[in-house]
């Protein structure tokens, strides 16, 4: 089980991540993240060598590419994107919040290497990435990313619908 003082928080490049169950909880068979992200915000096209990815939209528009394929997702949209599936994503409405469930679990790892603590104020999450976070190397993610299964095939999509 995992409960609230259990779960992490993580800035990584501009998206808030929680980390919602992790591996370290399941045995490695599964880790959940929920992201929360701003208009225009994207990851670099990639693909999950080690794990399969279910991809759900809580709330917001989110413009995901998946095998070269469009698709604008919204609430209660869901993908499953088999390992080695190239895919990335772009944000089309002012904020968004998303699932991404891995299994097996790692990337839940990989945004706690990559990433930056977010702080807790009064049990609040802080509402924004601070500015004292710098912003990580292109360079730097993918090689922590590799570590992890992942593999930065191309640059972010864009929006486009």
């Amino acid at each position: 089980m995992s409960g609230l003082a259990a779960q992490r928080a993580t800035w990584l490049a501009g998206a808030l991540v929680e980390e919602r169950l992790g591996g370290s909880a399941t045995g490695d068979a599964l880790a959940v993240l929920e992201h929360t992200v701003h208009l225009g915000y994207n990851s670099p096209m990639h693909r999950h060598t080690d794990d399969d990815v279910t991809f759900v939209v809580i709330d917001g528009h989110v413009e995901l590419t998946i095998d070269g394929e469009l698709h604008v997702a919204g609430a209660g949209s869901a993908f499953w994107l088999a390992r080695r599936s190239v895919h990335g994503f772009v944000v089309a409405s002012p904020r968004a919040r998303f699932l991404t469930l891995h299994s097996p679990a790692g990337s839940d790892r990989f945004v706690t290497e990559a990433g930056w603590p977010a702080l807790i104020v009064d049990g609040e999450r802080e509402p924004h990435q601070p500015d004292t976070v710098v912003q990580r190397s292109p360079d730097r993610l993918a090689k922590i990313a590799a570590k992890y299964g992942i593999e930065i095939v191309g640059p972010p999509p864009t929006l486009r619908a």
